[in-house]
């Protein structure tokens, strides 16, 4: 069985995803980390209602991020962490991180990359007024939603549709998608 860190930064709904995966035996793995950087975000509170050991902590208590990223490979290396999933962690990774785990993290991104990058792909793609809306599995590098794709599932919107049940649509997939790319990854295949 392999271990698994989640990392998230708000709501936590992609975490709630995979630890019930996990939880439920689909993936065949344990979340055994959940690693945060607001001490506010909902995620926490999904964590305990899970008894997932955390890692909480505020960048700001730091002089540099290489110093935040070595007390986090020393959480993970500890918790003999085989695979980091990025679920909302809205900070790019660093060098002391990456080289710690290097193809061992991957991301899930609200658009199809390489289109609509960064923190507001969803608003980003609206606004830019695509028809083509989706969701993308990478692993991560250095640049911000850069990594090789893993996989990506698209959806047309219909004529009409708010931003709002744009974005819950992506959620509904991202809850899916995650999941089984999370799945394939452990199993190797």
């Amino acid at each position: 069985m392999k271990n698994i860190a989640i990392f998230a930064s708000g709501s936590g709904t992609n975490f709630e995803a995979l630890i019930e995966k996990c939880e439920s035996g689909f993936i065949d793995a344990k979340v055994v980390l959940m690693v945060c950087d607001n001490k506010d975000a909902y995620v926490i509170e999904r964590a305990k209602k899970h008894n997932t050991p955390m890692f909480v902590f505020n960048p700001k208590d730091y002089d540099k991020k290489s110093e935040y990223e070595t007390e986090i490979v020393k959480y993970l290396n500890d918790n003999k962490v085989d695979l980091v999933c990025l679920a909302g962690y809205m900070r790019i990774c660093g060098k002391v991180l990456l080289n710690s785990y290097e193809g061992k993290i991957i991301n899930i991104h609200p658009a199809l990359l390489p289109s609509f990058k960064g923190a507001h792909g969803i608003h980003d793609a609206y606004e830019y007024g695509v028809k083509v809306f989706g969701v993308t599995v990478h692993y991560v590098d250095s640049g911000m939603d850069s990594g090789k794709i893993i996989d990506q599932e698209a959806f047309h919107i219909e004529d009409g549709m708010s931003v709002d049940e744009v974005e819950t649509r992506i959620h509904e997939i991202e809850h899916v998608l995650y999941p089984n790319v999370v799945r394939k990854i452990v199993r190797g295949d």
